[in-house]
């Protein structure tokens, strides 16, 4: 990658009072999610004693660690889609910070809202579906540990229910300097210099992480247009253009600054993809080259960063 300079929203350098830094709490919110589940494993250390004695091994040096319902399905589907959902999150939203909050913008906020609802609705269903299951899973599981398996390792239906849980918490995005609490004026101006820094770096992480993406999908179908004739032809997924659309809209949404470079790729990059399709970039060599070219192009003004 070469080696551009990031492009300088705020000097961080600077001292607190020649921070200027612009207010983007009209046009983003802070969200958080959490989900918890029931791993369903547990470490038998009374099995790893004996494995490690039998085989003259250190205590440490192996651990038995019980899959408590086998390959439960109702659990896996869990598990699984638990993870789909963390990723949907991070996907409409970007770092804010290191605490978990994120930041949605306005425009998005509704639509965002209404995907993580619906996924709430499926979490809770499929932790019903396991729930109804759970004590026909533990005969089968009695059935596949054999000696490995003890009672008291399961908890109660009850307890279990409360190991899943599913929240999402908005908020505002607070002006610089609101700061509504009870303190004196020295320490008050103190905490409000301090915000204002931390304000500008976190607004500087969130463009910056919206460039590494950016990045990261124009350069893979750059790389995946890179072939003359069908003798080296590269396989790709339709998603290849999903993705950099999906990329599109982000650079659209998440342009908190108003960020004029930003601006301009937004639009070179809307222009490089009028009337591309998967299937077209497939059929329609001077297409693949078309569009490989102007993606290039964009690549070349990206800042480099620490990918």
């Amino acid at each position: 990658m070469n080696a551009i300079a990031t492009p300088a929203l705020f000097d961080l350098n600077a001292t607190p009072e020649e921070i200027s830094v612009p207010s983007i709490s009209g046009a983003a919110m802070l969200v958080e999610l959490s989900i918890s589940t029931w791993s369903g494993r547990k470490l038998d250390r009374a099995a790893s004693r004996d494995i490690t004695s039998r085989n003259n091994a250190k205590e440490s040096a192996a651990r038995v660690n019980k899959k408590l319902m086998g390959d439960c399905e109702e659990l896996e589907a869990i598990g699984k889609f638990a993870a789909n959902t963390r990723t949907a999150h991070y996907s409409m939203t970007v770092p804010w910070s290191d605490s978990g909050l994120r930041i949605v913008t306005t425009d998005r906020y509704f639509k965002y809202v209404e995907t993580i609802t619906e996924r709430e609705t499926e979490f809770h269903r499929l932790t019903t579906q396991f729930l109804q299951a759970y004590e026909w899973e533990i005969a089968e599981a009695q059935v596949d540990l054999q000696n490995l398996f003890n009672r008291d390792d399961y908890p109660t239906l009850s307890a279990l229910a409360h190991k899943f849980k599913f929240r999402m918490n908005a908020m505002p995005l607070p002006e610089v300097g609101d700061f509504r609490v009870d303190m004196s004026s020295k320490a008050l101006a103190l905490v409000k210099e301090q915000y204002k820094k931390f304000y500008s770096e976190q607004i500087s992480n969130a463009m910056q992480h919206v460039w590494k993406n950016t990045y990261k999908v124009l350069a893979n179908m750059s790389e995946r247009l890179d072939y003359v004739g069908r003798e080296d032809r590269k396989k790709f997924h339709d998603t290849l253009v999903d993705n950099v659309r999906e990329q599109l809209d982000m650079l659209k949404s998440y342009n908190l600054t108003g960020d004029m470079q930003m601006t301009a790729q937004t639009n070179a990059l809307e222009e490089a993809l009028l009337g591309v399709t998967p299937d077209a970039l497939r059929e329609d060599d001077y297409l693949r080259r078309q569009t490989k070219m102007k993606v290039d192009a964009v690549l070349k003004t990206l800042p480099s960063l620490d990918m």
